[in-house]
């Protein structure tokens, strides 16, 4: 058996296994679909029809693949909520046994497009959750965008679990925090200086500096300070 049948089927019998309830007729062809598309992306490296089907190892001919994708792509009833959230749900799940470890920030994507993205941290590396994309150079979205992932993805946790999210200045909004505050998570914002000297001002609550601490361990790589200093804010 070959390196690329054997991701193939590890890929289709992950897929098949992990999703909720037992898929049948339709839904199972898409996700045996989906498997071939993932596996075709991995062994090729790259995201377009044509050579993802030439990486696919299944009977069919390379034409007949690329236009089996470009159905699948198509097709108006194949949606993330049924092709990708469930497994995020069932991911989500099994890290939040242990503190969430989310980061959100915005990249430039594509050709003349900037992405803003929340992902999980896993073992060191960042998996996208969730996703805005728009046409435009790099620069910061509307807050209105970020509270609306978080808002999305907060319904893919667990009730109850502990989240810390991480975030540069751009994501240091008044709206973004009373959001946070309702879902009940921590974050962490690399600020300003002028922000930290603020918040410096103030009083600290003696469980703040714990929590302070607990959070800096969490993060052992990424929170430091940047242009003055770190906020970072735990939900009481």
């Amino acid at each position: 058996m070959s390196d690329t049948l054997r991701q193939y089927r590890a890929i289709r019998d992950a897929l098949l296994q992990g999703y909720p309830g037992q898929p049948q007729g339709q839904r199972a062809r898409h996700l045996v679909t989906l498997a071939a598309l993932i596996s075709g992306i991995v062994a090729s490296k790259s995201t377009q029809l044509p050579k993802i089907a030439s990486h696919v190892p299944t009977g069919t001919k390379p034409e007949s693949r690329v236009k089996r994708f470009a159905q699948w792509t198509d097709n108006d009833t194949i949606t993330a909520q049924w092709s990708f959230v469930p497994y995020a749900e069932v991911l989500l799940t099994h890290l939040a046994l242990q503190t969430l470890g989310l980061v959100i920030d915005g990249s430039g994507v594509g050709r003349g497009c900037v992405a803003l993205m929340l992902h999980v941290v896993y073992k060191g590396r960042t998996l996208p959750l969730a996703w805005q994309v728009r046409k435009g150079k790099k620069g910061h979205f509307p807050e209105a965008i970020h509270i609306a992932l978080v808002e999305q993805v907060q319904t893919w946790i667990p009730r109850g679990a502990a989240v810390v999210l991480l975030g540069d200045g751009e994501f240091d909004g008044t709206g973004l925090q009373h959001t946070l505050a309702e879902v009940g998570w921590s974050y962490v914002c690399l600020s300003l200086s002028r922000l930290n000297q603020e918040l410096a001002k103030r009083e600290t609550h003696p469980a703040d500096r714990q929590d302070t601490a607990a959070c800096h361990h969490h993060w052992p790589s990424v929170v430091r300070p940047c242009n003055g200093g770190t906020a970072y804010h735990k939900p009481r």
